[in-house]
Order: C-alpha cells, then sequence, then structure tokens
C-alpha cells in the first residue's frame, strides 16, 4: 500500500546539494514525489512509496547529504500521486 508524507526538514540544507541527493536516494529506493527547497531556509519533500520506502527515505532525510547539517525533520501524513521524483523550483 502506498504511503504519502510531507517532510520540511530544517538546518544547513540548501546550498549543499541536498535536493539533487534527496532526488538521487529517492530514485534509488523507488520512491516517488517531489522536493523543493523554501524561502524560509528549510527543504520541502513529497515522499511516495511502501512504509519501507518511506522508512528509508526518512532515515535518510534526517542525515542528508555530505555538508548538510540537519536539525529538524517534520513529518506528517499527506496524500498524492506521483510519476517519478522531481526537483522543483524554490517556494
Amino acid at each position: 500500500m502506498t504511503e504519502v508524507r510531507r517532510l520540511v526538514i530544517r538546518g544547513v540544507v540548501q546550498g549543499v546539494g541536498f535536493r539533487y541527493a534527496m532526488a538521487a536516494q529517492a530514485r534509488l529506493l523507488g520512491v516517488t514525489g517531489w522536493v523543493r527547497n523554501r524561502r524560509d531556509g528549510s527543504v520541502e519533500a513529497m515522499v511516495a512509496g511502501d512504509g519501507a520506502q518511506i522508512g528509508e527515505m526518512l532515515a535518510w532525510s534526517r542525515i542528508g547529504p555530505a555538508g548538510a547539517a540537519v536539525d529538524e525533520v517534520m513529518v506528517e501524513g499527506a496524500s498524492g500521486c506521483f510519476a517519478g521524483f522531481d526537483s522543483l523550483p524554490t517556494a
């Protein structure tokens, strides 16, 4: 069963390749959705997949790529249907 989660990741998460690395990780795991920077300095993502895939993405999001320093990952239930995993413009 597909689960969808909205993530807001705070810390040093912009300017370190977070979106690119998250998209690569999502594609590796077969997760769909999107990721984007937010004007407040955080990164927002929608991730969809089975429970194990979501768990892997959450674990990855708490660490991020080299250079990132994640302080907080807010997770909430969401809905949506996604064909792939996209990196979107800043919102």
